[in-house]
C-alpha cells in the first residue's frame, strides 16, 4: 500500500530528545518531593503532553504541581535542547526522499507548537516542514493516547485516515495512531517491539523506514 500521507512523531522520531527531556522531568518532580526515575519517566510520559504529569501524580498523591511547573520544565528543556539536541540520524534522508517521491507528509506533536519549533530550529529541520504541516495536542486539547490529534492532522492535510500511516516511538503513540484508524510503524531505537505492541511494523534504524512505507 502506498500512503497518501506520512504522520512523523516529533520527539524521538525527528529530533532525538526523549533521553534529554525524560532525564530533565524525572530531575525536576524528584526536587518536587516526586521519586521518579529516568526509567520511571519514560514509562509513565513517554508520547504525552504534560497535562498527563499533571494528572499521574496528582492522581497517585492527592497533591498538585506548582502553578509555574510547566513554565520551569520547558524553560530547562528548551536550555538543554539548544546545548544537545540533534535529528535523529537518518532522518533527513527519509524526509528528502518523501519529498522526491511526492508523498505527502506533516508531524503531529504531544509536545507544544514551541517545543516543536525550538528542536526544529536547532536541528535543520524547519526546512522540512511548511507552514500548515505542523500539528500539536495544543491545537485538540488533549495529547495521545487520545486518537484527536492524529484525526485533525489528517483532516487539515485532506487525507482519510485509512490512507496515512504514522511514525512512532512510545506506546501512547502507537495507541493513538490505532484509535485513530491508521497504520503504525514502531521505531525501537529507545522502546522494544513488545513495549510497541499493535503496531503494523517495526524498524530499529531510519534507514529502514522507506522500504516499509513503499
Amino acid at each position: 500500500m502506498r500512503y497518501d500521507l506520512v504522520i512523523f512523531d516529533n520527539d524521538g522520531v525527528l529530533v532525538d530528545s526523549e533521553p534529554l527531556a525524560n532525564t530533565i522531568l524525572a530531575g525536576y518532580l524528584t526536587e518536587l518531593g516526586h521519586p521518579t526515575t529516568y526509567e520511571d519517566s519514560l514509562r509513565d510520559y513517554m508520547g504525552s503532553a504534560v497535562h498527563r504529569v499533571h494528572d499521574l501524580v496528582r492522581e497517585r498523591t492527592g497533591k498538585a504541581l506548582p502553578d509555574d511547573f510547566d513554565e520551569t520544565l520547558h524553560a530547562r528543556v528548551f536550555a538543554a535542547f539548544e546545548r544537545e539536541l540533534v535529528a535523529v540520524d537518518g532522518v533527513t534522508d527519509v524526509l528528502e526522499k518523501l519529498t522526491a517521491d511526492g508523498v505527502p507528509y506533516c508531524v503531529a506533536s504531544s509536545g507544544s507548537h514551541e517545543r516543536i519549533r525550538v528542536g526544529h530550529r536547532k536541528t535543520g529541520l524547519h526546512r522540512w516542514f511548511a507552514e500548515g504541516t505542523v500539528f500539536s495536542a495544543q491545537d485538540v486539547g488533549r495529547g495521545k493516547p487520545d486518537p484527536d490529534l492524529f484525526v485533525h492532522a489528517a483532516e487539515r492535510m485532506g487525507v482519510a485516515p485509512q490512507r496515512c500511516v504514522v511514525v512512532e516511538d512510545s506506546p501512547l503513540g502507537v495507541q493513538a495512531a490505532r484509535a485513530a484508524g491508521m497504520d503504525v510503524y514502531g521505531f525501537t531505537a529507545m522502546m522494544s517491539a513488545d513495549k510497541l505492541e499493535g503496531a503494523s511494523g517495526y524498524f530499529t534504524a531510519m534507514t529502514e523506514l522507506p522500504a516499509l512505507l513503499a
